[in-house]
């Protein structure tokens, strides 16, 4: 059982370098979108691991998988916030406000 933990981690870090190396800079900030592409493999890997976890430790695994969840949509939510900050002003025919605010 460890061992297949182990490779889940492996497994989830290769994925996890693959996808922010992917990332184009121009979405948004950098950093952010790294980090949102890290978290969303975060939750990948705590599902697996929910998944195969043993008798006992399935609470730990959950958690991680709430947690991880919550670290995802925080991340989108501060990155859609920063983004609005640095909006210039309104231009003619620009819409208002995001429709699915």
């Amino acid at each position: 059982m460890l061992y297949a933990m182990i490779i889940i981690l492996l497994a989830a870090a290769l994925l996890g370098y693959r996808v922010i190396s992917a990332v184009p800079p121009l979405l948004h900030t950098p950093l952010m979108s790294g980090m949102n592409a890290l978290s969303g493999i975060t939750v990948i890997g705590a599902l697996a691991v929910f998944t195969a976890a043993p008798e006992g430790s399935g609470g730990w695994a959950a958690a991680a998988l709430v947690l991880a969840m919550i670290n995802v949509a925080g991340g989108f939510w501060v990155t859609e916030r920063m983004l609005r900050m640095f909006r210039g002003g309104k231009r003619e025919g620009e819409v208002k406000e995001i429709p699915w605010q």
